[in-house]
Order: structure tokens, then C-alpha cells, then sequence
């Protein structure tokens, strides 16, 4: 069982950056890929990016294509969410992901999910 536990929100200015980190436990981590998914009120949950087993493939919605960067250190069973230019429509509660499998992640049938963290731009 994976325990999966997100940090680093909070409220900046739109234009502003922030970073998002997801400590995970519980399992051999490098076996897993991880994902970053949102959900702002009244809306659905929202893919927002991947990243493979070894962190060599990174994949990310057209949303955010360009401003947020996904990165993952395995010796610290961490995955990251860099998140720059930052606009109001960023605001959401920001969740981490894993599965064996990126594609699965991606199509939202991961196995694991933490709590949220919330992040809140303002304009």
C-alpha cells in the first residue's frame, strides 16, 4: 500500500511560481509512475502531468505545456510540481498519483492518490 502525501501550497500573485512536492511511502517507489491531477469547485478532476518510472518521459496537459515542470528524485521517493506564470484558472487542489503504469495515469486509473494540497492564485 503506497501512502502519498502532498506539500508546498499555497496563495501567490498570478504570474508568480510555486512548487509542489509529493512524498510517497509504503512501497519501492522507482516502480512507480507519478502523476499531478486538479480540481478546482464545481469542476472535474483535471490531468495536469506524468512522469515515468526512471523520470525520462515527462507528459503534460496543453494547459500547462510550457509553465509547470514534473520531476521526481527516487532516492527521496518524491515527485515535484514546479509550477511558473502561475494564472487564477491555476486555482485547484493539487493531487499526486501513482501506478505501475504512466499510461494508466494518465487515462485517471492510477491506484493511489494523496489528500491535496491547495493552491490558490490570485489576480
Amino acid at each position: 500500500q503506497v501512502q502519498l502525501v502532498e506539500s508546498g501550497g499555497g496563495l501567490v500573485q498570478a504570474g508568480g511560481s510555486l512548487g509542489l512536492s509529493c512524498a510517497a511511502s509504503g512501497g519501492t517507489f522507482s516502480r512507480y509512475a507519478m502523476g499531478w491531477f486538479r480540481q478546482a469547485p464545481g469542476k472535474e478532476r483535471e490531468y495536469v502531468a506524468a512522469i515515468s518510472r526512471s523520470g525520462s518521459n515527462t507528459y503534460y496537459a496543453d494547459s500547462v505545456k510550457g509553465r509547470f515542470t514534473i520531476s521526481r528524485d527516487n532516492a527521496k521517493n518524491t515527485v515535484y510540481l514546479q509550477m511558473n506564470s502561475l494564472k487564477p484558472e491555476d486555482t485547484a487542489v493539487y493531487y499526486c498519483a501513482a501506478d505501475m503504469s504512466v499510461a494508466r495515469i494518465m487515462r485517471y486509473e492510477y491506484d493511489y492518490w494523496g489528500q491535496g494540497t491547495q493552491v490558490t492564485v490570485s489576480s
